[in-house]
């Protein structure tokens, strides 16, 4: 496939363009599932995006995205690997009539500069297909969410996936199993381990020949009391979700765009990162309990 050097530079640029976050969160959606299909041989499968953007004068900010996913499957066996990470900084204006004048002079305007965005994620998940249409499943991830008030989130997942419906055109399978989150707080370096209930399910569409869609629920109940930062948590009450819906289309042999929407909720969230002057004592900030993510990318295959 050859393009113009014209061509091709747009297309750079465009890329760049369209994979960068529009929220503070990446987040860590541990949702995805697998799925048997017929390898007579090894085959692995791989691909990227990144994205940057770096503005300076009157408008200060530094937005750039990373991602990368490999599979690997031999027979009845499936592994994927996948990682990504988002990070923005922006400096704004700001005002503070210090001196109740009712006017602003030069020494009342400041421009502080504030992270915005601070995420990233790693996860590896391994299938072993037992018949066409169930199978047994385990992953393992790591992520951290520093705006959402999460230095770092490990854990892992095991359970049971079936293929609940299948033609042509649509695919519906659900999970069930267990979930296992270790999360430490920012303001919290001890720790909190989750123990929950895991449901899941997952849709995958066929509009034409070259395009898709797919839409994922998953919900994690935890089964223990916690005591958190923000107060005790007893058993259901952390409950999250984490939801998906996406349209891929592909445009050239190598080449797909892909339009996502992401929402995290957090029933129980994490108490609100601190400030450079720490908190009154008697406040307990919380963050949002929901997170939402939309995306549009260009998305390259090279293996």
């Amino acid at each position: 496939m050859r393009f113009s050097p014209m061509f091709a530079g747009a297309l750079g640029a465009l890329g760049l363009l369209l994979s960068l976050p529009t929220t503070a969160s990446a987040g860590d959606p541990k949702f995805e599932y697998g799925k048997k299909e017929e390898v007579k041989k090894v085959e692995w499968k791989a691909g990227a995006l990144a994205g940057l953007a770096i503005t300076t004068g009157n408008s200060r900010t530094t937005t750039g995205t990373v991602g990368a996913k490999a599979s690997r499957k031999a027979g009845s066996n499936k592994f994927e690997a996948e990682a990504n990470g988002a990070y923005a900084r922006s400096s704004i204006f700001l005002a503070n009539d210090a001196d109740g004048s009712g006017s602003i002079d030069g020494s009342e305007v400041t421009r502080p500069a504030q992270t915005t965005t601070r995420a990233w994620m790693v996860k590896g998940r391994y299938d072993r297909f037992l018949t066409e249409h169930n199978s047994l499943y385990i992953t393992a991830v790591a992520s951290g969410d520093k705006p959402a008030g999460k230095d770092f989130v490990g854990g892992t997942q095991f359970g049971y996936s079936r293929q609940v419906y299948k033609d042509d055109k649509h695919e519906v399978k659900a999970e069930v199993g267990y979930d296992f989150s270790y999360e430490n707080a920012v303001l919290d370096a001890s720790g909190v381990a989750i123990h929950s209930a895991r449901l899941f399910v997952g849709y995958e569409g066929t509009v034409t020949k070259d395009t898709g869609v797919q839409g994922q629920v998953e919900s994690l109940h935890n089964v223990n009391s916690l005591d958190t930062a923000a107060g005790e948590v007893s058993a259901f009450e952390d409950t999250r979700v984490n939801s998906m819906v996406a349209l891929t289309t592909k445009l050239f042999e190598d080449i797909s765009f892909r339009f996502s929407f992401t929402a995290k909720y957090d029933h129980a969230p994490s108490r609100r990162p601190p400030f450079s002057i720490p908190y009154a004592a008697d406040y307990v900030p919380l963050a949002d309990e929901l997170d939402t993510r939309t995306e549009a990318t260009l998305i390259v295959n090279f293996l």
